[in-house]
């Protein structure tokens, strides 16, 4: 039975990349691993395979929706460390919804009967709003975690994503195991003491602190991930907490809780207790 995995994050906090490095991460440490972008932007798998891949919507397209003539080859590549990619993809932008294509996509790899055959399967899922199929992926998960930033706008989106989760928890087995910390700029004096605190009062944690780095940035265009930079100081200290969040999730038993999320207003009451 395979491990999933659902990662949700305000859009352009560099939730694609992080997912991307722990797919790396995992795969390394031996877990056969399949990633699923659920973003119509489709570039979740970039720095795994270094292309735009075809989507399982242009897929269907070509066979005017007949999902029993697609195979796994016309939807899955191959990339980085053996892992396994698949895109989603959307609709024209103004013709419909993206995260109806999402549902259609876990339906697919449903029939086609692939989530037995991973150690692990990652939904990436955009985060600014967890509504249809956008949340279907909190059905199937075991565990949910958080991308994010040390700032008012990631944090208001995790809140957002914890009382998604807290209520699928009702239903399904899902929980969450934690929060990443993304883009953490020690050297500006930032830090990450807002997302410390939010992660306290929801009842959750920090899963790791991952750097405000050049070579994180030169590693996402370049189409690779982290792994497979040129070796030295800054790449170990890159790769460090992806390694970190690998191990957490390769553990016996991950630890997780059902998130108590805040109020909306609560936010914006507190914040400035939180400078």
């Amino acid at each position: 039975m395979s491990l999933i995995l659902a990662v949700y994050g305000k859009g352009g906090i560099g939730k694609s990349t992080t997912t991307a490095n722990i797919s790396a991460a995992l795969a390394l440490k031996g877990a056969k691993v399949l990633q699923i972008g659920c973003d119509p932007k489709h570039d979740s798998t970039f720095p795994l395979t270094g292309t735009l891949q075809k989507t399982v919507i242009e897929a269907l397209e070509e066979v005017d929706f007949h999902h029993e003539e697609l195979t796994e080859e016309d939807i899955i590549e191959t990339g980085f460390g053996g892992v396994d990619a698949l895109e989603a993809g959307g609709p024209p932008a103004g013709s419909g919804c993206g995260g109806y294509v999402v549902g259609e996509a876990v339906k697919l790899l449903q029939e086609l009967g692939v989530y037995d055959r991973y150690d692990v399967i990652l939904f990436d899922v955009l985060g600014d709003v967890v509504c249809g199929g956008f949340s279907a992926p909190l059905t199937y998960a075991d565990y949910a975690v958080i991308i994010a930033t040390n700032d008012f706008d990631s944090i208001f989106a995790a809140n957002r994503l914890c009382m998604a989760i807290e209520q699928k928890s009702t239903r399904y087995k899902v929980q969450l195991a934690g929060i990443v910390a993304n883009r953490v700029d020690y050297a500006k004096g930032g830090g990450t003491n807002m997302l410390e605190q939010f992660a306290d009062k929801v009842g959750t944690k920090l899963l790791a602190r991952v750097p405000y780095h050049e070579l994180i940035r030169k590693s996402r265009f370049a189409g690779k991930t982290m792994f497979q930079m040129e070796d030295g100081p800054d790449k170990d200290e890159c790769v460090k907490p992806y390694n970190e969040i690998a191990d957490f999730l390769l553990s016996t038993e991950p630890s997780a809780s059902v998130p108590a999320p805040i109020g909306d207003r609560e936010i914006f009451d507190i914040v400035g207790g939180w400078q």
